[in-house]
């Protein structure tokens, strides 16, 4: 069976974020898709030191939830972030968390499907979007889509389900991504998986 691990980036467990990933939830399970929502944002998160260590291949030399999440994310078809806005931007344990989860991650996340869900009260919904998808992005992690960019309105998790057309997006996208990740696995049947190329690797002297 396919799987989806959904991120919520959150300090609340019940809070917009968790009930936009609620309503995704309910729709993959109806697609038969297995889930596993991992609650990230109440966690003490640093972030990224650069001392090199997961170059070893054994991941990240802080041993805390990004390695468990990462262990479950190897052999996930799927990727669901959601986090609330923060200043226009995600909030700084989702951001800490993902830098270190794609920096150190001992695998190939190529072709796994990804998505980014964001909440906020008014405004700074688009930017926050952006950050995240630039995770995937990097990657080689097909994005799904939806009928419109992946966020809910609210204050509350009352107020989100009243935001209807934000809880259509989110059904929407758990649709498109269903159907992205069985095709992936019907062509990656057929066909194998794309050819990759890395061995570039172009830095440049100062002065250019």
């Amino acid at each position: 069976m396919s799987k989806v691990v959904l991120l919520n980036g959150s300090p609340k467990a019940d809070g917009c974020t968790a009930t936009a990933l609620d309503e995704m939830v309910r729709v993959f399970n109806e697609e038969g898709i297995e889930t596993e929502v991992i609650h990230v944002g109440n966690k003490s998160i640093r972030g990224c030191v650069s001392c090199g260590y997961c170059e070893k291949g054994e991941g990240c030399v802080v041993k805390d939830l990004v390695n468990e999440v990462s262990a479950k994310l190897k052999d996930a078809d799927g990727l669901v972030v959601g986090s609330p806005v923060y200043y226009g931007s995600p909030n700084g344990t989702i951001i800490s968390f993902m830098d270190r989860l794609f920096y150190s991650a001992p695998y190939d996340m190529h072709m796994k499907v990804g998505a980014a869900v964001v909440s906020a009260r008014r405004g700074g919904n688009s930017a926050s979007f952006d950050v995240l998808n630039k995770y995937f992005s990097i990657s080689g992690m097909p994005i799904a889509t939806s009928t419109y960019w992946n966020q809910v309105h609210g204050f509350t998790a009352d107020d989100v389900r009243k935001d209807l057309e934000g809880l259509q997006t989110m059904r929407n996208l758990a649709h498109n991504m269903s159907f992205m990740i069985k095709a992936i696995a019907d062509a990656k049947e057929k066909y194998g998986m794309p050819a990759v190329e890395a061995e570039a690797f172009t830095s440049f002297p100062d002065g250019l």
